[in-house]
């Protein structure tokens, strides 16, 4: 049983200090994200409640819906902009980014130069047509997509959002996957959107890996995850979990361990209740949670983003359970390993203690 500490207040210390007047701000943007999350499901069941009622009036009813029926005439869509606006969070979080991945993209990246240059000194061996399909393949290979298999699951992914903010770029090459409710909630979707949201659903994920190079960022936990952390203790739920291995082996993808360090920290939440099981079958925090001062305004305390390394997944286009359960131990195992070697990065994780259930 996870039993909730509050742990001292450790002052942020910044690499570049911030005036009070950028911290706050940072703060205000931050807090938007959670106390929407927290107060637009009420608002949305209250303002059906008063379509369906016409309470006080029809004319106050709608006025009062507007936001919820605007809100449905727009799809959620990502935005660069919107991104730009929410950089002050910056300025709120300690946050930091490591990308393991990089050293290998290299690697692979100068491997197949070398292929390219090897080719051009056969050429005159061989014919043009085999040097275009070579240069297909080569380029295939490179392409090749990626699961990005994120952990832990929070309320809200307040690292993954830094993240976004400080490399637009990635988070609109590759989608992050949340349950198909989200996408469907007003308000929640707009805003949440502009992360380049699409829905987890297995045909959908299928239809984004299928693409050339198309990869996703996925939390493989899943909303279950979320009732199992707290501040002294990092609980993942893994050992259940082997869709992803399977469809990225189906799906010839490989599978990149990413871990969010700060996730469970900046907010508490109610593990325990009616909301935690209603938050388990629609597949969404649909639950109280606090932060700063028991607010619900998160924590602002260091957060690290860490890509880990492809974990090499073959294409297997008809896996046994034999290769999913190997290949989902060597995940488990990089995860671990990415855990223990970067939290003494993170104050508050220094004595937190990593248990995969």
């Amino acid at each position: 049983m996870c039993k909730e500490v509050d742990y001292p207040i450790i002052p942020s210390r910044r690499r570049t200090p911030v005036s009070n007047s950028r911290y706050l701000l940072g703060m205000a943007v931050a807090s938007i994200f959670s106390l929407a999350y927290l107060l637009v499901p009420a608002y949305i069941i209250s303002a059906i409640f008063a379509l369906v009622m016409r309470y006080p009036d029809t004319q106050s009813s709608l006025a009062y819906a507007l936001p919820m029926l605007f809100s449905l005439l727009f799809p959620p869509k990502s935005s660069r902009f919107a991104l730009w606006m929410a950089r002050p969070m910056l300025d709120y979080f300690v946050f930091e980014s490591l990308h393991l991945s990089d050293d290998v993209d290299e690697t692979e990246t100068e491997t197949c130069e070398s292929m390219s240059e090897s080719s051009d000194d056969e050429g005159n061996m061989r014919s043009g047509k085999e040097e275009s399909s070579g240069g297909e393949e080569k380029s295939s290979r490179k392409r090749r997509g990626r699961i990005l298999a994120a952990q832990p699951h929070g309320v809200l992914t307040y690292v993954a959002m830094c993240e976004a903010i400080t490399n637009p770029e990635s988070a609109e090459r590759i989608p992050t996957a949340v349950a198909s409710i989200l996408l469907r909630t007003p308000i929640l979707r707009n805003l949440m959107g502009i992360f380049n949201l699409v829905d987890a659903s297995g045909p959908s994920l299928k239809r984004h890996l299928g693409a050339d190079g198309g990869s996703v960022l996925l939390y493989v936990g899943g909303i279950a995850e979320l009732f199992k952390s707290c501040r002294n203790e990092e609980r993942l739920y893994l050992k259940e979990r082997k869709g992803f291995i399977k469809l990225a082996l189906t799906c010839n993808v490989d599978v990149v361990p990413v871990y969010l360090f700060g996730n469970t920290s900046v907010l508490s939440v109610l593990r325990r209740g009616p909301l935690a099981g209603l938050s388990r079958r629609l597949g969404a925090s649909l639950t109280l949670f606090w932060g700063k001062y028991y607010l619900p305004i998160p924590r602002d305390e260091k957060l690290l983003y860490v890509v880990g390394r492809p974990i090499g997944l073959p294409h297997i286009a008809h896996p046994t359970q034999e290769d999913i359960d190997r290949w989902h131990r060597v995940y488990c195992d990089e995860v671990r390993d990415i855990y223990e070697t970067y939290k003494e990065r993170v104050p508050t994780y220094k004595r937190k203690v990593l248990y995969i259930d």
